[in-house]
């Protein structure tokens, strides 16, 4: 059927050609349909030829598949059966061979608990062999107690002898076991007897009772501690000159922690070989009370011989008479020194000295033992290096608390008075060094650098301040007296420095640069910069780790370490960036004031002298006359120009430089570089349009020759110059010579610090 709506092609023929044409491609299509039928049909005809010669195999292998069935339902099923049985068989032997195993075992140790139960009770009779009661008694607990409680065990192990049943028994004994050792342990302590008192100590854990042991332990040993600071005590008490230097208590505090430490390092090894590891942390709570109380009275002792309450009160109210007066205007502080000078104010420096070093050396044997106790409550399976953690028994310890109160913010004031009363003392016998002269031809007695002595003092004290408070180990010491020390040094030290810098820059602005008031301001410069260096090796000194030290340096004369002195969790990081804040402010404090006082010297004293040389030094220069050639006039004046001003620098720059300390003296000879670079500049472009060919010439040369005066210290200068050098260079060039260096340009040639319109300017500084 042809598709609807699709008229068939005999319905469209009109004739008889068409029909016939029509009939042709009908058959020429069936003729196509039925050769490609045959083609899919050929194959078949062998495959169904295959299909039945598979059907004689497959009668064969059904016969066969039968047989097979029929030899398994036959055979092998009995066989089956029977390894079904032997199985459930052995299993079953397996059952009673374990439920004999077990009550063989169960008989065993019935047999066991009964030899134990007789053991203990023979023991402890006529023969009162506790080690050996001990020992039955330790073999009977490692008896499963539902053994030891069974139906089996009471019927079996009581006796006519022991008719108790076995876990009433053992626990009879274990008590009065437990009342006996203790009671024949406290009394070997109470005689002194350790080896009578180490034999029943041992035999607590094998009765179950370690933690009775272990109290006992605690007990008799916190007697010994009692014993030894009272002993201490007693001998300061009979040699009462022994009070007097201000040694005894911190004597009898060091060998009470020393004393301490000892016993827990002695016996540790007794405990943990005995109770087991990690137990002598009991005795070390039991010991740290009684060292709470027996420091605590130590350290009431010393507050209250020292008077410290007293003396607090003193340096709180101490007025600073000298500091306060010094930073008064000239008016007031001339009016109130008939007031002040007279007045006593009361506390003596020294003996705030002594204080703070009694303290330092109390707290520092603090840390130590609080460092060895951190130790024995680490695991020691803890991966090193780890830092320290602060155990329980020392966080709420009531020494350590009393400590803080009594020593450390006492400390912390002390310390800020003596480090402020200490450059109070520098500043009020401060001298500047003598025998400093502008003359070269005189020489200079002291020896460099040449700075106030309050430096030296006040360094040394800031030192000894810093020393201390890091030798304490006392993370509180160092968050407080750092930052004070910082204050400190800002206010009062570098405030009177700049007081100082600020009055003799005045004095240099109203009443000329006279060579004293000169020296003066130079003198101060110099200590700046002295105090810098002498606080950054402090610094570093604290900073340094053991390996930075020099290498003949012995570990007994080397720092210890921060890492040591601060080993507990983020202290040592802490303390570092302490450190580093201080050095810094103070660095930048005294750099900047430094710098001020360098840029007034440069612009009071050096700038105007600069100009005067300058004056000189080309007082009868011409480059403006046209002359024919070089002569002797000409050399002779070369020679005159540099000689004049190499006399004006050095007559400026030798006395200086033999007063200044090396780096601010650096830092005032490049501005003086800086400057004259400027003013030749100004100078060689003055003479643009006007200078001849020959006077250029003796410009370069003459300048050249200043330049060179002017950077022989320090060859790096010349760069200052380049600008000027270049300009005289570009002016003194023959034209194929400057032709030749435009046509490099580019290239690897010179670095021009001159730009197109600047070269154009200097080739036409010579007249045409």
């Amino acid at each position: 059927m042809h598709k609807q709506g699709r008229p068939h092609v005999l319905q469209t023929t009109s004739s008889v050609a068409d029909v016939q044409a029509a009939l042709s491609g009908l058959h020429a299509r069936e003729r196509t349909l039925s050769t490609r039928l045959e083609a899919l049909l050929g194959p078949y005809a062998e495959l169904k030829r295959d299909l039945v010669r598979l059907d004689s195999p497959r009668a064969v292998l059904g016969t066969q598949l039968i047989a097979a069935r029929s030899v398994s339902h036959s055979i092998l099923a009995d066989a089956a059966g029977t390894a079904g049985r032997l199985s459930g068989r052995v299993r079953a032997l397996d059952l009673e061979k374990s439920r004999v195993e077990d009550a063989l075992r169960v008989v065993e140790q019935v047999a066991e608990l009964k030899a134990c139960v007789a053991g203990v009770v023979g023991s402890m009779g006529a023969p009162q062999d506790w080690e050996a009661a001990a020992g039955y008694i330790a073999r009977a607990g490692r008896i499963p107690d539902n053994i030891v409680r069974s139906g089996f065990a009471n019927a079996v192990v009581p006796t006519i002898e022991v008719p108790d049943m076995p876990s009433t028994t053992l626990e009879t004994a274990r008590e009065s076991l437990c009342g006996l050792f203790l009671r024949e342990f406290e009394k070997a302590g109470q005689d002194g007897d350790d080896g009578r008192a180490t034999r029943f100590f041992k035999l607590f854990p094998l009765i179950g009772r370690g933690d009775v042991g272990l109290d006992a332990y605690g007990r008799y040993v916190c007697q010994g501690v009692v014993s030894a600071a009272r002993g201490v005590l007693k001998e300061g008490m009979v040699a009462a000159g022994a009070r007097k230097d201000g040694s005894f208590y911190v004597n009898a505090f060091i060998k009470l922690f020393g004393h301490i430490a000892q016993i827990i390092d002695n016996h540790g090894g007794l405990v943990e070989r005995h109770y087991g590891m990690g137990k002598m942390v009991r005795v070390i709570d039991k010991l740290q009370l009684e060292a709470d109380a027996q420091g605590g009275v130590i350290i009431d002792l010393w507050s209250d011989e020292k008077q410290v309450d007293r003396k607090l009160t003193e340096v709180r109210s101490y007025p600073f008479s000298f500091l306060v007066r010094s930073f008064l205007p000239p008016q007031k502080a001339s009016a109130g020194n008939s007031s002040i000078n007279g007045e006593d104010e009361g506390i003596n420096i020294k003996d705030v000295d002594t204080l703070l070093s009694e303290v330092a050396a109390i707290l520092r044997q603090w840390s130590l033992y609080s460092q060895f106790i951190a130790r024995k409550y680490t695991n020691p399976h803890t991966p090193e290096p780890t830092p320290l953690a602060v155990p329980d028994v020392l966080a709420r310890s009531n020494l350590q608390r009393k400590l803080s109160d009594k020593l450390i913010i006492p400390y912390n004031l002390m310390s800020t008075f003596f480090l402020r009363g200490s450059i109070e003392k520098a500043l009020q016998l401060d001298e500047a060094p003598r025998g400093l002269s502008w003359s070269i031809d005189k020489p200079i007695d002291s020896t460099p650098p040449y700075i106030i002595s309050a430096v030296d003092d006040v360094m040394y004290i800031v030192n000894v301040v810093l020393q201390r408070a890091i030798s304490t180990s006392q993370r509180e010491i160092v968050s407080s007296v750092i930052p004070a020390t910082a204050r400190v040094l800002s206010s009062d030290f570098v405030g009177m420095l700049q007081r100082k810098i600020d009055d003799g820059a005045d004095a240099i602005v109203q009443g000329g640069a006279s060579p004293d008031k000169v020296i003066t301001l130079i003198v101060l410069i110099s200590s700046l910069e002295i105090a810098n260096e002498y606080l950054a090796r402090i610094i570093s000194s604290l900073l340094a780790t053991p390996a930075d030290h020099q290498p003949n340096s012995t570990a007994n004369t080397a720092p210890p370490a921060l890492e040591d002195l601060f080993p507990f969790e983020n202290d040592v990081i802490f303390v570092t960036k302490t450190l580093q804040t201080l050095s810094t402010s103070f660095i930048s404090a005294t750099t900047t004031l430094r710098n001020n006082a360098i840029q007034i010297l440069f612009n009071h004293v050096m700038k105007p002298c600069l100009r005067a040389v300058l004056i000189e030094t080309f007082r009868n220069a011409d480059y403006c006359t046209l002359l024919e050639a070089e002569n002797d006039d000409d050399e002779e004046h070369h020679v005159e120009t540099a000689r004049r001003f190499e006399h004006g620098w050095d007559g400026l720059v030798k006395p200086i430089a033999r007063i200044m300390a090396p780096k601010p003296f650096a830092i005032l000879h490049e501005m003086a570089a800086q400057y004259l670079s400027r003013v030749l500049e100004k100078r060689v472009w003055s003479y643009a349009g006007r200078a001849t060919a020959h006077g250029a010439i003796r410009m370069e040369r003459d300048i050249g020759d200043i330049v060179g005066v002017v950077t022989r210290v320090n060859y790096n200068l010349r760069e200052s110059f380049s600008k000027t050098m270049q300009i005289l260079m570009v002016a003194n060039m023959e034209e194929d010579e400057w032709e030749e260096l435009r046509a490099e340009e580019g290239e690897d040639g010179m670095s021009w610090v001159l730009g197109e319109e600047e070269k154009k300017r200097a080739r036409d500084l010579v007249r045409g």
